[in-house]
């Protein structure tokens, strides 16, 4: 019978299998991983990370007016009946 080793192991201890395709991918997941770090936290100007912010949440805010201008056209009488009721849900807020 063999005899399981049930001793403290070690980092060293472990062989890492580098021609597993898991193990590739984790090498690269950790790359990734790391080069976006570097990235997030490289040192750049203030004004210029608000400029950026601010270009996102524009472009954001557009793509969801328009997504909404388009269901408002698509469907009015739906649209009609939500805008009613979060009225009447917010004025009875308001009321208490």
């Amino acid at each position: 019978m063999s005899e399981t080793y049930t001793g403290q192991i070690r980092p060293e201890d472990i062989e890492d299998a580098p021609d597993l395709e898991s193990a590739r991918l984790e090498r690269e997941a950790d790359a990734i991983l790391t080069e976006g770090e570097a990235r997030a936290f490289a040192p750049r100007p203030l004004h210029e990370a608000v400029r950026e912010d601010a270009t996102a949440a524009r472009d954001w805010g557009r793509t969801r007016a328009e997504r909404l201008r388009q269901a408002v056209e698509d469907e009015p009488m739906k649209a009609t009946l939500y805008a009613l009721g979060l009225g009447v849900v917010i004025g009875m807020l308001i009321s208490r």
